[in-house]
């Protein structure tokens, strides 16, 4: 009798977050960790004084004890979480760190506990930002915006979330000076930075502002193809790279160099080195910094054939954006 092989179940990736003031998040790291690491857990927790933010990777049980632990943390009892499904680890490795900013803004006044936009659940997106006097930002950053956004939605071409408020000081007047007063929809990946850059700008006087629930994750796997206005893929901060709508996973690959996400076609460019370079970034480096790329890139693969894990490799993406994204 032939024996059918065993499917391994899919792991678990909740990304989460919630503002909460955190007294002594040195306290609160070590438990984490050690958690994390009982449980198997890989992926990233930031901790900062306002609170948590993260994307971790686990079983159904192993995610469940840690939020469990976390919901207990003082003012996360209503923690936001997203859940998907990877059908293999999709981190290497688990950290939990203390940063000045769950996610940088570098705006130390503005408090989204205090003060935040008005959310829109997915089933209600699509009416406000089809209304023509609705102004739609996209909060995310420019590589990120380049792989799939909303159809109208204004793209501001940013590096970092951090960059935000100076554009829109910059581009205020352009944006707002309509005559009536304007009504604003802003969305990013998992909601978080939308918890500030509405409460920026209410802080900046704009009092019409709305912003998606859960964000595009969330409109992903609630709302039907077939009736949504998104367009193209969303980038995530793990090794899915990107995903579509059901939370499917999505067709970029990743540059290992600068972390950019990437076409397959793409990776048919002169300009493509794998481990060293994408079309996006070559320009952006030296020959020295692409020698080192490469030397980092060969160790790498040295070590993934003797089974180990390289301590150089950089796999778990940058989280200064929105880990839950």
């Amino acid at each position: 009798m032939t024996e059918t092989p065993l499917t391994p179940n899919p792991l678990t990736v909740a990304a989460l977050y919630q503002f909460a003031p955190f007294a002594d998040c040195a306290a609160l790291r070590a438990p984490l960790q050690a958690l994390c690491d009982e449980q198997g857990i890989k992926g990233t927790l930031l901790l900062a004084p306002e609170g948590i933010n993260g994307t971790v990777a686990g079983t159904d049980d192993a995610i469940a004890r840690l939020l469990e632990h976390i919901r207990a943390l003082p003012g996360c009892a209503g923690l936001d979480v997203k859940f998907s499904t990877a059908p293999a680890m999709p981190f290497h490795r688990m950290k939990v760190r203390i940063k000045r900013e769950i996610v940088t803004m570098g705006q130390p006044d503005i408090d989204p506990l205090a003060s935040v936009g008005t959310y829109v659940e997915p089933q209600d997106w699509n009416a406000l930002i089809a209304d023509p006097d609705t102004i739609v930002i996209d909060t995310r950053n420019d590589y990120e915006v380049a792989v799939g956004t909303f159809a109208g939605a204004i793209d501001p071409h940013t590096r970092s979330f951090s960059e935000f408020p100076a554009w829109f000081r910059e581009q205020r007047e352009a944006l707002l000076s309509a005559g009536k007063p304007p009504r604003v929809a802003m969305f990013c990946t998992g909601g978080i930075r939308c918890e500030k850059s509405t409460a920026f700008l209410k802080a900046e006087g704009v009092e019409e502002v709305y912003h998606l629930k859960g964000g595009i994750l969330n409109y992903l796997e609630q709302v039907p193809e077939a009736d949504s206005l998104w367009q193209g893929e969303c980038f995530v901060f793990d090794q899915r790279v990107t995903i579509g709508h059901g939370l499917a996973q999505g067709s970029h690959l990743l540059c290992h160099a600068c972390r950019r996400p990437i076409t397959q076609a793409d990776t048919a460019s002169p300009l493509y080195e794998e481990g060293v370079s994408c079309p996006a970034c070559h320009g952006e480096r030296t020959d020295a910094q692409r020698a080192s790329y490469r030397e980092r890139h060969r160790q790498e693969a040295l070590a993934l054939a003797r089974g180990e894990a390289h301590l150089g490799a950089r796999h778990d993406l940058r989280h200064d954006a929105d880990t839950s994204s």
